[in-house]
Protein backbone atom coordinates (compact mmCIF):
# COMPACT_ATOMS: atom_id res chain seq x y z
CA UNK A 1 0.00 0.00 0.00
CA UNK A 2 1.77 3.36 -0.79
CA UNK A 3 -0.74 5.86 1.09
CA UNK A 4 1.59 7.66 4.08
CA UNK A 5 0.48 6.31 7.49
CA UNK A 6 -0.20 8.62 10.38
CA UNK A 7 3.26 8.54 11.70
CA UNK A 8 4.47 8.88 8.18
CA UNK A 9 2.72 12.11 7.78
CA UNK A 10 3.65 13.39 11.18
CA UNK A 11 7.34 13.14 10.44
CA UNK A 12 6.09 15.00 7.10
CA UNK A 13 4.49 18.04 8.96
CA UNK A 14 8.03 18.18 10.90
CA UNK A 15 9.68 18.42 7.67
CA UNK A 16 7.29 21.28 6.77
CA UNK A 17 8.12 23.39 9.89
CA UNK A 18 5.74 22.31 12.42
CA UNK A 19 8.27 20.92 15.46
CA UNK A 20 11.80 19.10 15.63
CA UNK A 21 12.64 17.99 11.83
CA UNK A 22 14.21 14.64 11.67
CA UNK A 23 16.24 12.31 9.71
CA UNK A 24 17.28 8.92 9.44
CA UNK A 25 21.53 8.42 9.90
CA UNK A 26 23.11 4.94 9.29
CA UNK A 27 26.71 4.68 9.60
CA UNK A 28 29.44 1.83 8.76
CA UNK A 29 32.93 1.27 9.23
CA UNK A 30 35.32 -0.80 7.63
CA UNK A 31 38.78 -1.66 8.47
CA UNK A 32 39.94 -1.21 5.04
CA UNK A 33 39.39 1.22 2.05
CA UNK A 34 35.50 0.52 0.00
CA UNK A 35 36.23 1.66 -3.41
CA UNK A 36 34.16 3.82 -5.46
CA UNK A 37 32.50 1.12 -7.88
CA UNK A 38 31.16 -0.67 -4.73
CA UNK A 39 29.45 2.44 -3.82
CA UNK A 40 28.19 3.41 -7.23
CA UNK A 41 26.70 0.37 -6.70
CA UNK A 42 24.77 0.83 -3.68
CA UNK A 43 23.80 4.26 -4.63
CA UNK A 44 22.20 2.90 -7.95
CA UNK A 45 20.31 -0.07 -5.99
CA UNK A 46 18.91 2.20 -3.32
CA UNK A 47 17.82 4.78 -5.97
CA UNK A 48 15.77 1.88 -7.43
CA UNK A 49 14.42 0.24 -4.31
CA UNK A 50 12.00 1.01 -2.09
CA UNK A 51 14.08 4.10 -0.74
CA UNK A 52 13.24 5.30 -4.39
CA UNK A 53 9.79 7.21 -3.98
CA UNK A 54 8.72 10.74 -3.30
CA UNK A 55 5.42 12.22 -1.21
CA UNK A 56 2.31 13.66 -3.86
CA UNK A 57 -0.73 15.18 -2.66
CA UNK A 58 -4.01 13.56 -3.04
CA UNK A 59 -6.64 15.48 -5.79
CA UNK A 60 -9.78 14.96 -3.15
CA UNK A 61 -10.02 16.31 0.14
CA UNK A 62 -9.37 13.79 2.63
CA UNK A 63 -7.78 11.11 1.23
CA UNK A 64 -4.35 10.46 2.26
CA UNK A 65 -0.85 11.52 0.19
CA UNK A 66 0.49 8.69 -0.97
CA UNK A 67 4.17 7.47 -2.26
CA UNK A 68 5.31 7.05 -5.95
CA UNK A 69 8.51 6.18 -7.66
CA UNK A 70 11.64 8.69 -8.00
CA UNK A 71 15.00 8.04 -9.26
CA UNK A 72 15.76 11.33 -8.31
CA UNK A 73 18.84 11.63 -5.67
CA UNK A 74 21.80 12.99 -4.67
CA UNK A 75 24.67 11.86 -6.64
CA UNK A 76 27.39 9.84 -4.51
CA UNK A 77 30.09 11.91 -2.67
CA UNK A 78 33.27 10.17 -1.94
CA UNK A 79 36.19 12.84 -1.45
CA UNK A 80 39.82 12.06 -1.47
CA UNK A 81 39.96 13.86 2.16
CA UNK A 82 40.65 12.10 5.08
CA UNK A 83 38.58 12.03 8.08
CA UNK A 84 40.79 12.27 10.97
CA UNK A 85 40.39 9.53 14.14
CA UNK A 86 38.88 12.48 16.24
CA UNK A 87 37.02 14.10 13.86
CA UNK A 88 34.69 10.83 12.83
CA UNK A 89 31.64 12.06 15.10
CA UNK A 90 32.09 15.74 13.66
CA UNK A 91 31.87 14.15 10.22
CA UNK A 92 28.84 12.27 10.80
CA UNK A 93 26.93 14.88 12.40
CA UNK A 94 27.47 17.50 9.67
CA UNK A 95 26.53 14.64 6.61
CA UNK A 96 22.82 14.87 8.63
CA UNK A 97 22.60 19.10 7.37
CA UNK A 98 21.77 17.89 3.96
CA UNK A 99 18.16 19.35 2.37
CA UNK A 100 16.07 16.80 2.12
CA UNK A 101 12.90 16.83 0.29
CA UNK A 102 10.50 14.38 0.63
CA UNK A 103 7.78 15.72 -1.75
CA UNK A 104 9.81 16.46 -4.26
CA UNK A 105 13.19 14.86 -3.82
CA UNK A 106 16.26 13.98 -3.58
CA UNK A 107 15.13 12.22 0.19
CA UNK A 108 18.08 10.52 0.70
CA UNK A 109 22.10 11.32 0.31
CA UNK A 110 24.99 8.90 0.51
CA UNK A 111 27.88 10.03 1.22
CA UNK A 112 31.39 8.11 2.17
CA UNK A 113 35.13 9.55 3.79
CA UNK A 114 38.22 7.93 3.89
CA UNK A 115 39.66 7.95 7.11
CA UNK A 116 43.23 8.83 8.33
CA UNK A 117 44.09 5.40 10.32
CA UNK A 118 42.72 3.51 7.41
CA UNK A 119 38.90 2.12 6.45
CA UNK A 120 36.15 3.83 4.99
CA UNK A 121 33.16 5.27 6.83
CA UNK A 122 29.55 5.36 4.96
CA UNK A 123 26.76 7.94 6.12
CA UNK A 124 23.09 6.75 4.70
CA UNK A 125 20.77 9.82 5.38
CA UNK A 126 16.63 9.11 4.77
CA UNK A 127 14.01 11.78 5.21
CA UNK A 128 11.91 10.09 7.98
CA UNK A 129 9.31 10.75 6.39
CA UNK A 130 10.33 7.86 3.90
CA UNK A 131 11.37 5.16 6.51
CA UNK A 132 12.35 4.61 10.09
CA UNK A 133 16.00 2.93 11.68
CA UNK A 134 14.33 -0.78 10.52
CA UNK A 135 13.21 0.14 7.45
CA UNK A 136 16.44 1.86 6.48
CA UNK A 137 18.33 -0.65 7.62
CA UNK A 138 16.36 -3.66 5.48
CA UNK A 139 16.80 -1.28 2.36
CA UNK A 140 20.07 -1.30 2.57
CA UNK A 141 20.28 -4.86 3.42
CA UNK A 142 18.35 -5.49 0.32
CA UNK A 143 20.48 -3.78 -1.96
CA UNK A 144 23.42 -5.33 -0.48
CA UNK A 145 22.06 -8.70 -1.06
CA UNK A 146 20.87 -7.53 -4.81
CA UNK A 147 17.50 -7.93 -3.66
CA UNK A 148 16.14 -4.44 -3.27
CA UNK A 149 12.21 -3.91 -4.66
CA UNK A 150 10.90 -0.95 -6.56
CA UNK A 151 8.58 0.76 -4.40
CA UNK A 152 4.88 -0.34 -4.43
CA UNK A 153 2.49 2.07 -5.94
CA UNK A 154 -0.55 0.24 -5.46
CA UNK A 155 -3.43 2.32 -4.46
CA UNK A 156 -7.52 2.39 -4.19
CA UNK A 157 -8.62 6.00 -5.80
CA UNK A 158 -8.78 8.91 -3.63
CA UNK A 159 -12.50 9.38 -3.36
CA UNK A 160 -12.39 5.74 -1.72
CA UNK A 161 -9.64 6.21 0.27
CA UNK A 162 -11.22 9.37 2.04
CA UNK A 163 -14.08 7.45 2.51
CA UNK A 164 -11.80 4.84 4.47
CA UNK A 165 -10.36 7.48 6.87
CA UNK A 166 -13.65 9.04 7.46
CA UNK A 167 -15.13 5.45 8.71
CA UNK A 168 -11.59 5.00 10.58
CA UNK A 169 -12.17 7.99 12.50
CA UNK A 170 -15.50 7.60 13.38
CA UNK A 171 -14.41 4.14 14.84
CA UNK A 172 -11.70 5.78 16.90
CA UNK A 173 -14.16 9.12 17.93
CA UNK A 174 -16.54 6.15 19.33
CA UNK A 175 -13.14 4.16 20.85
CA UNK A 176 -12.38 7.15 22.66
CA UNK A 177 -15.45 8.14 24.33
CA UNK A 178 -14.72 3.93 25.61
CA UNK A 179 -11.23 4.71 26.58
CA UNK A 180 -11.23 8.04 28.32
CA UNK A 181 -8.95 10.85 28.13
CA UNK A 182 -4.87 9.95 27.65
CA UNK A 183 -1.83 11.18 29.18
CA UNK A 184 -1.89 15.10 28.90
CA UNK A 185 1.22 15.97 26.22
CA UNK A 186 3.96 17.25 27.75
CA UNK A 187 5.27 20.58 27.78
CA UNK A 188 7.67 21.38 25.00
CA UNK A 189 11.01 22.89 25.46
CA UNK A 190 12.62 25.72 22.49
CA UNK A 191 15.68 23.88 20.75
CA UNK A 192 18.33 27.00 19.07
CA UNK A 193 21.43 24.83 18.83
CA UNK A 194 22.24 21.30 16.98
CA UNK A 195 22.72 18.57 19.02
CA UNK A 196 25.13 16.98 21.06
CA UNK A 197 25.90 13.74 20.41
CA UNK A 198 27.96 10.56 21.08
CA UNK A 199 28.96 7.10 19.89
CA UNK A 200 30.15 4.61 21.25
CA UNK A 201 30.23 0.86 21.01
CA UNK A 202 30.18 -2.03 24.81
CA UNK A 203 31.40 -5.24 24.38
CA UNK A 204 28.27 -7.49 23.93
CA UNK A 205 29.70 -9.81 27.02
CA UNK A 206 29.74 -7.02 29.12
CA UNK A 207 26.43 -5.36 28.45
CA UNK A 208 24.46 -9.02 28.57
CA UNK A 209 26.76 -9.52 31.85
CA UNK A 210 25.44 -6.51 33.47
CA UNK A 211 21.88 -7.02 32.31
CA UNK A 212 21.92 -10.14 33.88
CA UNK A 213 23.46 -9.07 36.88
CA UNK A 214 20.69 -6.72 37.11
CA UNK A 215 18.15 -9.26 36.72
CA UNK A 216 17.19 -6.96 33.07
CA UNK A 217 17.35 -7.66 29.36
CA UNK A 218 19.55 -6.00 26.98
CA UNK A 219 16.87 -3.68 26.18
CA UNK A 220 16.21 -2.42 30.35
CA UNK A 221 19.60 -1.69 30.69
CA UNK A 222 19.35 0.57 28.10
CA UNK A 223 16.68 2.64 29.47
CA UNK A 224 18.75 2.00 32.65
CA UNK A 225 21.61 3.95 31.58
CA UNK A 226 19.33 6.40 29.95
CA UNK A 227 17.87 7.15 33.21
CA UNK A 228 21.22 7.22 34.78
CA UNK A 229 22.98 9.84 32.45
CA UNK A 230 19.12 11.85 32.91
CA UNK A 231 19.97 11.61 36.57
CA UNK A 232 23.23 12.99 36.52
CA UNK A 233 22.58 15.93 33.86
CA UNK A 234 19.85 17.21 37.25
CA UNK A 235 16.51 15.99 34.90
CA UNK A 236 13.67 15.95 37.13
CA UNK A 237 11.94 12.92 37.91
CA UNK A 238 10.10 10.71 37.54
CA UNK A 239 11.03 10.76 34.62
CA UNK A 240 8.91 9.68 31.25
CA UNK A 241 10.15 7.79 28.68
CA UNK A 242 8.91 7.19 25.22
CA UNK A 243 9.94 3.76 23.79
CA UNK A 244 8.94 3.03 19.81
CA UNK A 245 7.79 -0.44 19.01
CA UNK A 246 7.99 -2.53 15.71
CA UNK A 247 4.27 -2.85 14.20
CA UNK A 248 5.60 -3.09 10.90
CA UNK A 249 4.19 -6.01 8.20
CA UNK A 250 6.62 -7.60 6.33
CA UNK A 251 8.02 -5.88 3.16
CA UNK A 252 7.29 -2.77 4.08
CA UNK A 253 10.02 -0.11 4.38
CA UNK A 254 7.41 2.48 5.57
CA UNK A 255 7.44 4.08 9.08
CA UNK A 256 6.46 0.92 11.14
CA UNK A 257 6.39 2.04 14.77
CA UNK A 258 4.00 3.08 16.93
CA UNK A 259 4.84 4.47 20.70
CA UNK A 260 4.23 3.22 24.18
CA UNK A 261 5.90 4.90 27.52
CA UNK A 262 7.19 4.16 30.85
CA UNK A 263 7.89 6.29 33.98
CA UNK A 264 10.72 5.78 35.89
CA UNK A 265 12.17 7.26 39.02
CA UNK A 266 15.27 7.79 40.19
CA UNK A 267 15.79 5.04 42.38
CA UNK A 268 13.98 2.51 39.55
CA UNK A 269 16.80 -0.39 38.62
CA UNK A 270 17.49 -2.50 35.55
CA UNK A 271 14.68 -5.07 37.36
CA UNK A 272 12.14 -2.78 37.40
CA UNK A 273 12.20 -1.04 34.39
CA UNK A 274 12.01 -4.38 33.05
CA UNK A 275 8.85 -4.64 34.67
CA UNK A 276 6.96 -1.35 33.99
CA UNK A 277 8.62 -1.74 29.90
CA UNK A 278 7.12 -5.24 29.91
CA UNK A 279 3.56 -3.68 31.18
CA UNK A 280 4.00 -0.98 29.33
CA UNK A 281 4.55 -3.48 25.78
CA UNK A 282 0.77 -4.62 26.86
CA UNK A 283 -1.06 -1.48 26.71
CA UNK A 284 -2.65 -0.11 23.66
CA UNK A 285 -0.17 2.09 21.39
CA UNK A 286 -0.05 5.19 20.95
CA UNK A 287 -0.36 7.15 17.66
CA UNK A 288 -0.65 11.10 17.08
CA UNK A 289 -2.31 13.16 17.96
CA UNK A 290 -2.82 13.06 22.22
CA UNK A 291 -6.05 11.88 23.03
CA UNK A 292 -8.12 11.68 20.06
CA UNK A 293 -7.93 9.28 16.98
CA UNK A 294 -4.44 9.72 15.22
CA UNK A 295 -6.19 9.23 11.20
CA UNK A 296 -8.03 12.63 12.29
CA UNK A 297 -4.46 14.17 11.10
CA UNK A 298 -5.15 12.86 7.80
CA UNK A 299 -9.07 14.26 7.56
CA UNK A 300 -8.38 17.90 8.90
CA UNK A 301 -6.68 20.75 6.56
CA UNK A 302 -2.64 20.66 6.68
CA UNK A 303 -2.16 23.29 9.02
CA UNK A 304 -4.75 22.36 11.46
CA UNK A 305 -3.29 18.54 11.29
CA UNK A 306 0.16 20.20 12.09
CA UNK A 307 -0.97 22.00 15.34
CA UNK A 308 -2.66 18.53 16.43
CA UNK A 309 0.54 16.23 15.93
CA UNK A 310 3.05 18.75 17.23
CA UNK A 311 4.75 16.85 20.18
CA UNK A 312 2.88 13.42 19.17
CA UNK A 313 4.69 10.62 20.54
CA UNK A 314 6.94 12.95 22.72
CA UNK A 315 8.09 12.82 26.77
CA UNK A 316 11.29 13.12 28.13
CA UNK A 317 13.45 11.07 26.70
CA UNK A 318 13.18 8.48 23.35
CA UNK A 319 14.76 4.74 23.84
CA UNK A 320 14.59 3.26 20.70
CA UNK A 321 16.23 -0.93 20.68
CA UNK A 322 16.70 -1.26 16.90
CA UNK A 323 17.48 -4.83 17.37
CA UNK A 324 20.12 -6.76 15.44
CA UNK A 325 21.68 -5.70 12.75
CA UNK A 326 21.53 -8.38 9.75
CA UNK A 327 23.93 -11.12 8.97
CA UNK A 328 24.21 -9.04 5.68
CA UNK A 329 25.75 -6.12 7.00
CA UNK A 330 28.83 -7.88 8.84
CA UNK A 331 30.39 -7.46 5.33
CA UNK A 332 30.59 -4.42 2.90
CA UNK A 333 31.07 -6.49 -0.06
CA UNK A 334 35.00 -8.10 0.21
CA UNK A 335 35.13 -5.77 3.06
CA UNK A 336 34.96 -6.46 6.83
CA UNK A 337 32.59 -4.37 8.46
CA UNK A 338 33.85 -3.05 11.94
CA UNK A 339 30.69 -0.68 13.03
CA UNK A 340 26.91 -0.04 12.19
CA UNK A 341 25.19 3.01 14.15
CA UNK A 342 21.85 3.82 13.35
CA UNK A 343 19.77 7.17 14.92
CA UNK A 344 17.74 10.12 14.20
CA UNK A 345 19.00 13.30 13.99
CA UNK A 346 17.51 17.02 13.41
CA UNK A 347 19.08 18.94 10.82
CA UNK A 348 18.43 22.93 10.83
CA UNK A 349 18.61 23.32 14.36
CA UNK A 350 20.06 27.13 14.92
CA UNK A 351 18.73 28.39 12.01
CA UNK A 352 14.52 27.88 12.53
CA UNK A 353 12.07 27.76 15.46
CA UNK A 354 12.17 24.38 16.84
CA UNK A 355 10.21 22.78 20.03
CA UNK A 356 10.41 19.39 21.23
CA UNK A 357 10.20 17.56 25.11
CA UNK A 358 12.71 15.54 24.37
CA UNK A 359 16.02 16.05 26.37
CA UNK A 360 17.84 12.90 25.59
CA UNK A 361 17.34 10.14 22.87
CA UNK A 362 19.36 6.66 22.61
CA UNK A 363 19.49 4.36 20.16
CA UNK A 364 20.52 0.64 20.59
CA UNK A 365 21.79 -1.99 17.86
CA UNK A 366 23.87 -4.55 18.41
CA UNK A 367 25.73 -7.43 16.55
CA UNK A 368 27.68 -10.71 17.31
CA UNK A 369 30.72 -8.74 19.57
CA UNK A 370 28.96 -5.49 20.45
CA UNK A 371 26.17 -3.32 21.59
CA UNK A 372 26.59 0.30 19.78
CA UNK A 373 24.61 3.28 21.30
CA UNK A 374 23.82 6.28 20.09
CA UNK A 375 23.02 9.33 22.13
CA UNK A 376 21.01 12.61 20.93
CA UNK A 377 21.29 15.31 23.57
CA UNK A 378 18.56 18.46 22.67
CA UNK A 379 18.21 19.94 26.55
CA UNK A 380 21.20 23.10 25.85
CA UNK A 381 20.75 23.17 29.70
CA UNK A 382 21.71 19.66 31.26
CA UNK A 383 23.38 19.07 27.80
CA UNK A 384 25.38 22.03 27.03
CA UNK A 385 28.23 20.83 24.88
CA UNK A 386 29.62 16.99 24.04
CA UNK A 387 32.10 16.88 26.74
CA UNK A 388 29.63 17.55 29.39
CA UNK A 389 27.21 14.22 27.59
CA UNK A 390 30.40 12.41 27.66
CA UNK A 391 31.27 12.99 31.71
CA UNK A 392 27.50 11.45 32.24
CA UNK A 393 28.15 9.17 29.81
CA UNK A 394 31.38 7.50 31.39
CA UNK A 395 29.92 7.82 34.88
CA UNK A 396 27.25 5.69 34.10
CA UNK A 397 29.09 2.80 32.36
CA UNK A 398 32.06 2.88 34.70
CA UNK A 399 29.31 2.21 37.35
CA UNK A 400 27.87 -0.55 35.93
CA UNK A 401 31.06 -1.84 35.07
CA UNK A 402 31.22 -1.19 31.38
CA UNK A 403 34.24 0.28 28.71
CA UNK A 404 33.11 2.33 25.99
CA UNK A 405 35.05 2.39 23.13
CA UNK A 406 33.67 6.04 20.96
CA UNK A 407 33.68 6.49 17.82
Amino acid sequence: MSRLSVVDEMFLHRHRGSGLPSVMQGLWRTDDTVHAPLLISLHDALSQGPLGRRVVRPRIPGARPRFVASTHSYPLRYPAEKVADDAILEWADAQTEVDLDPEHGPGWSLVAAHLAAGGTLVSLVCSHVLTDARGLIDAVAEALAGHAEPPDESHTSDVRDALHVVRTVARGLRGVRRSGPREKPPVPLSVRLRPRTALIDVPSDEWDAAAGIGEGTANSLMLAIATGIARRAGIPFPLKISIPVDDRGSGTTSNGVSMTGITVDADDTVATIRTKATHAYRQPREGAPHGIPAEIVQLVPDRVAARLARGAGERDMLCSNIGRVPAVLDAFGPHRTAGVAMRAMHPGLGTRDATTSTRLSTYLCSRDDRYTLALVALDEDRFPDTRTLRAFIDAELAERGLHATYW
